[in-house]
């Protein structure tokens, strides 16, 4: 087996990056053409979801398999391989199994224990056998991995340990409140009708919500999820479709949107939702100041008062000799300078008035050097230490006004502007922010459970793969025993003519039997060693000892994989 899988997901790369890189459906399709086209790769599959951008192929060489599928990836995803490699991870044979296992369970997932996962992948493969891109192994790969993923979901408790996408940004969105009770009566936008929209738009009639409106760029798809919605049998919701231009005036009668299009442009801008929050409210949505100086400050850009500022009026010290970007009212400002100075910066520090005095010519002597500095040591004493500007004291902070507007952008890349964050009346909930509240989340007893399970079947599977090698060679064996039965007989008829059908029958089938039994159990003793770790080296043994012809072997490798394709076209 020469699996090799190289990738990002949200565990390795900035969503910022995740966003830069993802692949729109034509940029699949044209990446697995190009792999399988490329010289190391057989067979390929691409994993692309919204936290998650992941190759497989059958490779015959490592090191050239990761460079060439590595370049592929920048290629296609349009981020240049310097930038990229740092957040690609690999893994080879048995670990990219592991991989590929553990994310169908949904082990590796943004929120652990969401099953949307498993209906991404079907695609994957679909797409794959649709392009003839997957052969034995890929087919074999992510069909073991949809049963795998089934049995955790269905064998433990893995749901409870994660909600889907959609719940969990639900659940953020309602500031950690019931979220059946936070959605009772509120009216929904969906913008977008695909799968992720389509789960949004469930979860959203099943948490109760009023009324649901769709938006989608292709009207047929809007009014197919809504009439799905208005005829379900678990919920009692008023749904409707509307074109994509009727968006800004949905979005002002909203209490929820949410976003997941294909859109490579930002569907709301901030613009937009300012304009549907003043809507409802009949105040502008004026962007939150205390918000915006956070992100400032966590961005490192805090601007520093300049010399000559109002709050360095009449200080004794010369301000343009002042160090940039320190205040003078600290102590780096005011290293080196002379006791006199010291004293008068002292006073003025606190509170009191500047004394006029003489400045000496020359250096004063240490008596007067010891009386200034005695009397500043005493003013320190008295005011205590002033800190620097560019060390605030904290603020009391003021309120943020409860939002009237929630919107949960799903997409990568994201559909609804950054700025959104900012904006008083709006609370916004996107892929960067439900990263960062997942990272905290409980993990559940039953996560261990799914993780044997991964473990058992990784062996499985192996061992499944490495005994699936070796058949066609003894496929070829037992096809050169049956030409060698057949010369024979054909060389008995030669010498007896006479021989009847009957006997001729009956000898036939004896010297089958007997190269049967020859047979048997070395056959099935060396598929059980191929299985085993290490196993591979069987296969040549067994060409060597009957001196197989490997082509024979090869056109039974490739027969076998023809069949093994067309089987697995079915639904998974």
């Amino acid at each position: 087996m020469s699996l090799l899988v190289v990738g990002l997901s949200h565990r390795s790369a900035p969503v910022s990056v995740l966003e830069r890189a993802s692949l729109n459906a034509d940029a699949q399709l044209k990446l697995l053409q190009d792999t399988v086209a490329a010289e190391p790769a057989a067979e390929a599959a691409v994993l692309a979801t919204c936290n998650r951008i992941e190759l497989y192929a059958d490779v015959d060489k490592f090191h050239a398999g990761v460079a060439e599928l590595s370049t592929l990836l920048a290629q296609h995803s349009r981020v240049g391989l310097e930038e990229l490699t740092p957040h690609l991870y690999v893994h080879y044979e048995d670990r990219a199994v592991h991989h590929l296992f553990s994310v169908a369970c949904g082990l590796d997932s943004m929120v652990v224990g969401e099953g949307q996962i498993l209906g991404q992948i079907k695609d994957s493969l679909a797409r794959a056998q649709d392009l003839h891109t997957a052969g034995r192994l890929l087919n074999d790969l992510f069909q073991q991995a949809l049963r795998v993923g089934k049995r955790a979901h269905s064998e433990t408790g893995i749901d409870r340990a994660g909600q889907s996408l959609v719940t969990f940004g639900l659940e953020q969105l309602s500031a950690g409140a019931d979220v059946q009770r936070w959605a009772r009566g509120k009216k929904a936008l969906v913008i977008g009708a695909g799968s992720m929209s389509s789960l949004a738009a469930a979860t959203l009639a099943r948490s109760g919500v009023a009324e649901i409106v769709v938006a989608n760029r292709t009207f047929e798809r809007a009014e197919r999820l809504a009439q799905i919605l208005s005829e379900g049998d678990d919920t009692d919701v008023l749904a409707r479709a509307v074109p994509m231009d009727s968006v800004p005036v949905e979005l002002t009668r909203a209490d929820v949107a949410v976003s997941c299009t294909g859109a490579t442009g930002l569907v709301l801008t901030a613009d937009a939702v300012a304009a549907a929050v003043e809507g409802r409210t009949g105040a502008p949505a004026v962007e939150d100041t205390a918000v915006r100086e956070t992100a400032v400050r966590e961005a490192g850009e805090t601007p520093l008062p300049g010399a000559g500022s109002a709050a360095d009026e009449n200080c004794p010290l010369d301000l343009s000799s002042v160090p940039s970007g320190f205040s003078v009212m600290g102590e780096a400002a005011v290293a080196g300078m002379d006791a006199a100075t010291l004293e008068q910066h002292g006073a003025w520090a606190a509170g009191g008035t500047v004394v006029d005095r003489p400045r000496e010519t020359g250096r004063p002597g240490p008596e007067a050097d010891a009386e200034l500095i005695g009397a500043l040591a005493a003013t320190a004493t008295r005011v205590g230490r002033v800190p620097e500007r560019r060390r605030p004291e904290p603020v009391a902070e003021v309120p943020r006004p409860e939002p009237v507007l929630f919107v949960l952008d799903l997409a990568m890349p994201r559909d609804v502007d950054a700025a959104v964050h900012r904006l008083a009346g709006a609370r916004l909930v996107d892929i960067e922010s439900l990263a960062d509240a997942s990272a905290d989340a409980p993990m559940a007893a039953d996560v261990d459970m799914v993780r044997r399970i991964v473990a058992d079947e990784v062996a499985a599977f192996g061992a499944a793969q490495r005994a699936a090698r070796i058949t066609p060679t003894v496929v070829a064996l037992r096809s050169m025993a049956a030409e060698v039965v057949a010369g024979e007989i054909a060389r008995l008829e030669g010498r007896l003519p006479g021989l009847d059908d009957k006997h001729r029958a009956e000898i036939t089938q004896t010297v089958k039997r007997v190269v049967d039994k020859l047979l048997h159990a070395p056959t099935v003793r060396v598929k059980q060693l191929a299985a085993e770790p290490g196993g591979a080296g069987y296969a040549d043994a067994l060409r060597t000892l009957f001196d197989l012809d490997q082509e024979t072997v090869a056109s039974v490798s490739r027969a076998g994989n023809s069949t093994t394709t067309e089987k697995n076209r079915g639904p998974a």
